[in-house]
């Protein structure tokens, strides 16, 4: 004569499986990781990883820019700085400049005047002035005025 069998108590029941559920996830987890599938080669891409602007300096070229805030709206130099680095440039300076301005404006300082078109281009148009001066190590400045609308920034936690 054999009774009922019993099992584990009910309230074991429910949490067994969320406990099975943890470890399957984890296995999965871990053998997606070690199997590598080639993401650690490759970078992941989030909507606000993409640049604002396209790159347009061609890889292995090397133009020196400097950025500048022709505004009283602050912050508009380190945009300006993001859209031309997204664009392939080398920003190495920012800041305000010395006077305001309306309109944007690439000066050209040595270099190529193809450079200049690049840059205007990344930053939405800007009006290009030749302004040789060997005496600074830019190839250009590019300098923001008031009626520039920067590329939406990137979603930064």
């Amino acid at each position: 004569m054999s009774g009922p069998v019993s099992g584990p108590p009910r309230r074991w029941h429910g949490t067994g499986r969320w406990i099975l559920l943890a470890l399957v996830v984890g296995a999965l987890g871990s053998w997606a990781w070690l199997r590598g599938d080639g993401a650690a080669d490759r970078p992941e891409t989030l909507a606000g990883d993409q640049p604002a602007v396209e790159r347009l300096v061609p890889p292995g070229t090397r133009i020196v820019v400097a950025a500048l805030n022709g505004t009283t709206t602050r912050g508009l130099a380190r945009r300006a700085t993001r859209a031309l680095r997204d664009a392939g440039f080398d920003v190495v300076a920012s800041g305000n400049a010395e006077a305001p301005t309306d309109s944007s404006v690439v000066y050209v300082h040595a270099g190529d005047s193809l450079w200049a078109q690049w840059a205007a281009r990344a930053i939405g148009g800007a009006r290009i002035v030749t302004r040789p001066d060997a005496s600074r190590d830019l190839h250009l400045t590019v300098v923001v005025g008031r009626a520039w609308r920067p590329p939406a920034d990137p979603f930064d936690p």
